[in-house]
C-alpha cells in the first residue's frame, strides 16, 4: 500500500516564505499509518529530550547544508540529524538489504545481454554463418526491444511491489537467455535478441526507482556507482567465464562451448529470480525487515531531504506523470548528457574483438578484456564517492568524460597496440565512471513527484541506450576501429560541454523543486491544513 493511498486526512503543511512558489506541502508517511510531521527544530525545546541529542552541534558544524528535522512517531516528538550515528546504523541496514540484492541481479542481467560478444569468437559466427553486419544487427536489435519496454515498465513499477515484479521479469530475461543455445540461424539468433531487450528493459531503470526512493541526494551517486561495478564485474567475469566454459565445455554432450555458455548463465539468473523474491525489498514505508520506528526514520530522512515535496496523497495518473516529464527541458539536457556517454560506452560489446586484432588469440583475448573492466570498477567507485563527498555533479562528469576525449584521440591517431590497450583502459574507465554521477545528478534535479521522476529516468535511460542502435555499426573497420574511436572522442566532449552549460542552466533555471527548497531553508513556517486536496488550487496547479 502506498502512503497516499493511507495519509491521514489533516497533515502539516509546510507554507513557505515566497508566496509565489507552490506547492505548499504536507509532509506525511504511512509507517503503519503513523504520520510523519515536519516542524522547526529547536535545539532548547523541553518537549525534546536533549540527551538523546549529544553530538547535536557537532553534527551540525560538519554538515553545514545539513539541518535536523523535526518528526512524530507514536504521539512523541523525535528529532533526525543528517550524519548521527542513529542514522548511520539505518543505513547500513538499508545497504546490507538492498545493494547486494540488486548488484548480483544486475551483474546477470549485464552477462546475459553482453555474453554474445564473447560467444562471437567463441564458434557462433561461424556456426551461424554470421556476417559482420548480421552480428551488428543482433546487437542492435536488443536495444529495440529494450527501448520499447522501458518507460511502460517503470510506470508499471510505481504502482506494484518491486519485490515481485523484479524478480519476475529476471526470470523472464533468464529463461529467454537459455533459448540462445537452442538457435539454428541468424534469423532466430536476432529475434531472441529482441525479446531479451524487452524483457530486461525493466531492470535498470527499476532499480534506479527503487535506490532513488530509498537514499538521500547526496548518498545517492555512490549508490549507483555501486550498482554500475556489478556491469563492471560481469564485463570481467564475463571474459573470464567464457573462456572457461567455452573452451571447456566445448563438444560436452554434443553441444557447442558458447550454447553451453548460455545455458548456463540463463539457469543462473532463473535460479536467482527466485531466490530474489525474499530480498529484494519495497518502499520505506511498507518495508517488512525495517521495525515500525526504523520505518518512520526512513520516511524522516527523505522528507528532509525533500521538503518541497507535494502532498503525498496527490498521484498523478500515468498520462499526467508521462506529460509532466517529457515537457520538461531539464529532461533532455540529461538525456543528451546519457545518449553521449552510452555512444561511447558501445565499445564494450567489441573489446574482445579489438583485443583480438591487437594480437591477442583464443582464450588470451577473451582474458585480456579484464584489466579494461578492473580499471573501469576502480574509475567508477572512485568518482561516485568523490561526486557525493564533495556534494559535486557537473565537475564530475564534465572533467572525466574530457579526459577520455583525450584518450579516444590519441587511439585514433596512433598504431602502437600496447599504447592503445593502455588509453582505452583510461578513457573507458573515465567516461563509465561519469555515468552514475548523471543519473544521481538527473534524480536530484527532477526528483517530483516520485511517478514524473520514473518516467524521467526511464525516459533518459532508453534514450541512452538508443546510441546502441547506431553505435554498433561505429566499430566495423577493423583492425585499426578509427571510425569508432574518433567518433567516441566527439562523443566525450560534447558530454563535459553538454554538463557545464546544463549546470549553468540548472543554477539561473532552478526547477519547482529546488528553488522551494532554498526557501524553505530561508523560512519554514508551519500551519494546518484539512483542506481537501482536489480543492487546493496551489497544488493542483502545480503538476
Amino acid at each position: 500500500m502506498s502512503p497516499a493511498e493511507v495519509a491521514p486526512a489533516s497533515l502539516t503543511s509546510v507554507s513557505l516564505s515566497n508566496s509565489s512558489l507552490r506547492p505548499r506541502a504536507p509532509i506525511a508517511v504511512d509507517s503503519e499509518n503513523l504520520p510523519l510531521k515536519q516542524t522547526p527544530l529547536k535545539l532548547n525545546d523541553p518537549t525534546i529530550n536533549q540527551s538523546a541529542l549529544p553530538s547535536t552541534k557537532q553534527t551540525l558544524a560538519s554538515n553545514a547544508t545539513e539541518k535536523p528535522f523535526h518528526y512524530i512517531f507514536e504521539d512523541s516528538p523525535r528529532v533526525y540529524i543528517p550524519g548521527s550515528e542513529e542514522d548511520k546504523k539505518l543505513v547500513r541496514i538499508i545497504d546490507l538489504h538492498i545493494l547486494p540484492c540488486i548488484c548480483f541481479l544486475y551483474l546477470l542481467n549485464y552477462l546475459d545481454r553482453s555474453s554474445i560478444g564473447n560467444a562471437r569468437i567463441g564458434g557462433m559466427e561461424k556456426d551461424l554463418e554470421l556476417s559482420s553486419a548480421d552480428y551488428s544487427l543482433a546487437v542492435l536489435i536488443f536495444f529495440v526491444g529494450y527501448l520499447l519496454a522501458e518507460i511502460p515498465s517503470n510506470m508499471l513499477l510505481t504502482r506494484v511491489r518491486p519485490s515481485i515484479f523484479i524478480p519476475l521479469i529476471t526470470f523472464g530475461w533468464g529463461l529467454i537467455a537459455t533459448v540462445f543455445s537452442v538457435v539454428k540461424t541468424k534469423e532466430g539468433l536476432i529475434g531472441v535478441r529482441f525479446v531479451l531487450g524487452f524483457m530486461e528493459s525493466g531492470f535498470f531503470p527499476g532499480v534506479l526507482f527503487l535506490l532513488s526512493s530509498w537514499y538521500r541526494k547526496t548518498e545517492l551517486a555512490k549508490r549507483i556507482g555501486i550498482l554500475y561495478t556489478a556491469s563492471i564485474l560481469a564485463g570481467a567475469f564475463g571474459g573470464l567465464i567464457s573462456g572457461g566454459v567455452i573452451t571447456g565445455l566445448n563438444e560436452a554432450r554434443g553441444i557447442r562451448g558458447w550454447r553451453w555458455l548460455f545455458i548456463i548463465e540463463g539457469a543462473i539468473t532463473m535460479f536467482a529470480s527466485m531466490v530474489a523474491v525474499f530480498f529484494m525489498p519495497d518502499w520505506p514505508s511498507n518495508t517488512k525487515w525495517l521495525t515500525p520506528e526504523q520505518r518512520a526514520l526512513a520516511a524522516a530522512r527523505l522528507a528532509a531531504d525533500r521538503p518541497a515535496h507535494a502532498d503525498p496523497r496527490l498521484t498523478l495518473t500515468h498520462l499526467q506523470a508521462f506529460k509532466a516529464a517529457v515537457t520538461d527541458w531539464r529532461v533532455y539536457l540529461f538525456c543528451l548528457m546519457d545518449l553521449m556517454i552510452t555512444s561511447e560506452t558501445t565499445i564494450s560489446y567489441f573489446i574482445p574483438t579489438i583485443t583480438r586484432t591487437l594480437g591477442y588469440k583464443g582464450q588470451m583475448a577473451q582474458f585480456m578484456t579484464v584489466p579494461i573492466y578492473i580499471c573501469t570498477f576502480v574509475g567508477v567507485l572512485a568518482n561516485s564517492l568523490s561526486a557525493d563527498f564533495f556534494n559535486d555533479r557537473v565537475f564530475h562528469v564534465a572533467i572525466p568524460t574530457a579526459v577520455a576525449g583525450v584518450m579516444y584521440a590519441i587511439c585514433a591517431g596512433i598504431s602502437n597496440s600496447e599504447a592503445r590497450y593502455g588509453l582505452i583502459c583510461i578513457g573507458y574507465a573515465a567516461t563509465f565512471g561519469a555515468l552514475p554521477v548523471v543519473l544521481a545528478w538527473l534524480s536530484r534535479e527532477l526528483n517530483y513527484p516520485d511517478s514524473k521522476r520514473a518516467i524521467s529516468q526511464a525516459l533518459v535511460n532508453s534514450v541512452g541506450n538508443s546510441a546502441s542502435i547506431y553505435g554498433s555499426f561505429l566499430w566495423s573497420d577493423a583492425p585499426k576501429f578509427t571510425h569508432g574511436f574518433v567518433a567516441n572522442s566527439v562523443f566525450c566532449f560534447t558530454c563535459s560541454i553538454i554538463a557545464i552549460i546544463g549546470h549553468l542552466l540548472f543554477t539561473k533555471y532552478p526547477s519547482m523543486t529546488t528553488q522551494l527548497q532554498r526557501d524553505a531553508e530561508l523560512s519554514i513556517e508551519i500551519q494546518p491544513t484539512n483542506t481537501p486536496l482536489d480543492e487546493r488550487k496551489d497544488v493542483k496547479s502545480s503538476i
